[in-house]
């Protein structure tokens, strides 16, 4: 495990350097990408540098605690960090675990999501607003761009369909699985005589994918 870290350790360093080289800030696309990979790094990073410093302190108190010709109040504050400082490893080695386990290529992507009214009528398109809404506070909360592709709205305000894209560090993986038909059970502001009614939106979450240079031969179709 400490070598698939160190090499991880490794790549982000050098990342850290590329990232300060002017031909890579004027670069924009190349500093996207390479801005992507080094924060996908940079957890599992800090926690294989916190783990070697602690394990570095282990080895200092175990060598304390066990010097004979050291103060005995200072061989007993060592004996007695040890039981803390194993701990720490312990915890840190299980998150580091976590860490490794190989995440979805698309998880870093920026996301595309659609919204279209379903079953409900007026209050589905409504339920469809709300339902943006929602993702536009969410985004907000962590920062992300939302940047409006296509509505269509009914007459109350609500939305027959929307769509729009969210930029921001880890979109795909917090959104992905939001995708499918979402219901909702409650009283429209329509509702004159307090029925509840049962409203639906489907909800298409994709990455976003990147652009790709085609090139067609005329001579193919001749």
């Amino acid at each position: 495990m400490l070598d698939k870290l160190a090499e991880i350790n490794v790549r982000f360093e050098k990342l850290t350097d590329e990232l300060g080289q002017p031909d890579v800030v004027q670069n924009q696309e190349r500093f996207r990408k390479l801005s992507q990979e080094h924060s996908g790094m940079q957890e599992i990073v800090e926690c294989y540098r916190s783990y070697l410093e602690i394990q570095h302190e282990l080895k200092d108190n175990r060598e304390l605690a066990d010097a004979k010709d050291e103060d005995p109040d200072i061989r007993e504050m060592a004996e007695q960090e040890i039981p803390q400082l194993k701990q720490q490893l312990d915890e840190l080695e299980k998150q580091i675990q976590l860490l490794l386990i190989p995440k979805d290529p698309d998880d870093s992507r920026n996301t595309i999501i659609e919204i279209r009214a379903g079953t409900g009528g007026d209050e589905a398109a409504l339920f469809a607003r709300d339902l943006f809404q929602m993702y536009a506070h969410f985004s907000e909360s962590r920062k992300w761009r939302i940047k409006l592709l296509n509505e269509s709205k009914n007459d109350l305000g609500g939305f027959k369909e929307i769509t729009f894209s969210i930029e921001g560090k880890d979109v795909f993986s917090h959104l992905k699985f939001e995708g499918g038909v979402h219901r909702v059970q409650r009283v429209p502001k329509t509702e004159t005589q307090g029925r509840i009614h049962t409203s639906a939106a489907t909800v298409a979450v994709l990455p976003e994918v990147e652009d790709v240079e085609i090139e067609i031969n005329p001579g193919d179709y001749a």
